[in-house]
């Protein structure tokens, strides 16, 4: 078997652009590198890290109209990596002066993360090993 690949990008559906777009690019201090009506539906996307995607994806159809809930069968949450602790605690400050809400930096066994909610609700985290 060859070996297993990275994750080269991943896609989030939001309720609106038009709302979500000025957010994470506050989020990600960047413009998005692609912003692209494709029929089925309108995406923008970003590089982040210098190797992944992240685009957001509306559609003029939607499901339903329901927030994020990463209890139904599907994503749960999207997490970013950290180096370090530190790196946590520098983006504490970061969402702090933003004014997005987050759970604060918890430690587990496994590593620390910092918890925090987008606008539809999607849950996303930075994410650091154990030190």
């Amino acid at each position: 078997m060859p070996e297993f690949p990275t994750i080269t990008h991943v896609a989030l559906t939001v309720s609106d652009l038009n709302r979500s777009v000025p957010w994470y690019e506050r989020l990600f201090d960047a413009k998005p590198v692609l912003d692209e009506d494709t029929g089925p539906f309108r995406h923008v996307v970003w590089l982040v890290g210098g190797q992944t995607l992240v685009g957001l994806h509306q559609f003029p159809d939607p499901a339903d109209t329901l927030p994020f809930n990463e209890r139904h069968v599907g994503l749960d949450h999207l997490a970013f990596a950290c180096r370090d602790r530190a790196d946590l605690d520098q983006w504490k400050v970061y969402l702090d002066e933003l004014g997005i809400a987050n759970g604060g930096v918890v430690n587990a066994p496994y590593g620390s993360g910092l918890s925090f909610r987008d606008l539809d609700n999607i849950a996303l985290e930075f994410f650091a090993p154990p030190s």
